[in-house]
């Protein structure tokens, strides 16, 4: 909610409808793909390498599971993907997904094992009730309608299946403060100086902070069937972990 108002997904500056905004998000991502793990680690300081081991690690019992079914969507080039690989026992099924080709072109080159799907995570061509686990870290946040991708995801899962959904987060206090001078203004600096693209890092610290709080998020949630949803953060709330179950 922004505003008093139940914010429906993320929206790029000038983009005024659901396909507009779409397909801004799609050429964003197509535009920062050849340094986006480049920039992914220095902006973290290489902590989304922890964040993304942690999520896999928190679902360690699905993957450990030799007829687990998973699906990481809005995986990008693929890093949450990898770290589920690791930890997945010999014959669970890792599917990736992703909207933009250039992310799963780069996505391809770093990890040939899982099997990779070109897909809108609104429309996903997947059978219902097929997946044992749905992962999303970081791009869950830029879906153009967010209750439309829980009820998606909720499609895919089998009854008793784990959705975990790792994003961004705005923390408090002091350390709140500090984080949002450092995301407001130096990281779209940094971001543009090394990509030589300007929107993709200014939209990054607004679509956080237009994306749900963790109350409203576990709502959501709840209100799309889920159970069983909690939120743990990490390293100071910057990023958290979302995990609930059909």
């Amino acid at each position: 909610m922004k505003n008093g108002m139940v914010v429906e997904g993320a929206a790029p500056p000038g983009a005024t409808d659901r396909e507009s905004r779409a397909r801004a998000v799609r050429e964003m991502f197509t535009a920062i793909a050849p340094r986006y793990d480049l920039l992914n680690h220095l902006l973290s300081l290489s902590v989304d390498r922890l964040w993304w081991n942690r999520t896999a690690a928190a679902f360690s019992d699905i993957l450990s599971r030799p007829d687990a079914r998973v699906l990481d969507l809005c995986c990008g080039t693929g890093d949450m993907t990898g770290s589920l690989r690791k930890r997945a026992a010999q014959g669970t099924q890792i599917v990736g997904a992703d909207f933009s080709h250039a992310m799963l072109v780069r996505a391809k080159v770093k990890y040939a094992r899982p099997g990779w799907i070109e897909a809108d995570a609104l429309q996903l061509p997947l059978p219902d009730a097929h997946f044992d686990l749905v992962t999303s870290a970081f791009g869950f946040r830029n879906l153009v309608d967010y209750d439309a991708g829980l009820r998606e995801i909720w499609r895919v899962l089998r009854p008793g299946g784990m959705l975990g959904i790792l994003d961004c987060s705005e923390p408090g206090g002091v350390i709140g403060t500090l984080y949002r001078i450092y995301f407001k203004y130096m990281l779209p600096r940094i971001g543009t100086l090394i990509s030589g693209v300007a929107g993709p890092y200014q939209y990054l610290p607004d679509s956080v902070e237009r994306f749900p709080k963790p109350d409203e998020m576990l709502k959501r949630m709840r209100d799309a069937g889920f159970v069983k949803a909690s939120w743990q953060p990490y390293t100071l709330g910057v990023a958290g972990l979302y995990k609930v179950e059909k």
